[in-house]
């Protein structure tokens, strides 16, 4: 079967964990949330580590504390700490807590370095099946809501004028982005699943005429960085979630540069 060749498990698991993270990703960038989702994500230690404690499945024991996390951000924004800082804190508190909890795991194999840096090329079926339920999920979450969720980010004052609710729409946004970390975690890690939900967003932005083009472009982007990193990481030997982000990385550097001659011509 075609699902027998690890290099096209591989290379479906990073489509669809591009195609989960562009809308989201574009939503997190108008929000300037970047921080949000590097909270979220590095709190997926934790759930690895509380999972395989207590004999869980990973993919939940990362949807239910990255869901905690995410909706413990929400709730304590605005609440006295400036937000930045708040969620440097937890960013960083979280992962931290997870690398501890980690370390009183006994009799329990585990590559901590594969749940850091993700391991795509180690994606069986069953990851699979999870990993495009998950965007399927999110997907049909974020094209549901996707005028409540564009109003509510441009003006809440105009969601409220439009009987919209903007923390309902903070919440919608807290579960997909929790899905994410969960699906993701497997092929970039929990360091780098904010890059893929970022950098592929922001590349896309000088060419997007419209909010719906600029989440499709996302969505190229992010599935031509992860078949990009994988052929680089097969070339060079090269770790292959850090190489998707590279790839990423450097389609964003001529993104912007094409932007700025755009701009001055």
């Amino acid at each position: 079967m075609l699902l027998d060749d690890f290099l096209v498990r591989a290379a479906l698991a990073g489509l669809g964990v591009a195609l989960a993270a562009a809308p989201l990703g574009c939503l997190v960038v108008w929000r300037r949330m970047a921080y949000f989702g590097d909270a979220t994500a590095h709190a997926a230690v934790l759930g690895v580590a509380l999972a395989l404690g207590f004999g869980l499945s990973v993919f939940t024991g990362v949807l239910v504390v990255a869901l905690a996390m995410a909706l413990t951000v929400s709730a304590l924004s605005g609440r006295g700490q400036a937000m930045d800082t708040m969620l440097g804190v937890l960013a960083h508190s979280a992962i931290a807590v997870g690398l501890v909890a980690v370390s009183f795991l006994h009799g329990v194999r585990l590559d901590l370095m594969a749940y850091l840096f993700g391991d795509i090329l180690a994606v069986g079926k069953a990851d699979l099946a999870v990993i495009w339920g998950g965007a399927a999920l999110v997907l049909v979450l974020v094209v549901w809501r996707w005028q409540a969720l564009l109003t509510a980010t441009l003006s809440p004052d105009l969601a409220y004028a439009s009987g919209l609710d903007p923390k309902r729409e903070q919440m919608v946004l807290t579960v997909a982005l929790a899905l994410v970390v969960a699906v993701a975690i497997k092929v970039v890690g929990a360091l780098l699943i904010a890059a893929m939900l970022i950098v592929p967003a922001a590349a896309a932005r000088p060419f997007a005429a419209t909010p719906e083009r600029m989440a499709v472009m996302a969505a190229v982007i992010g599935g031509v960085s992860a078949l990009g990193g994988l052929q680089m990481s097969l070339i060079f030997d090269t770790p292959t979630g850090p190489s998707i982000v590279c790839v990423a990385a450097a389609i964003f550097a001529l993104s912007s540069l094409a932007g700025a001659i755009r701009r001055t011509v």
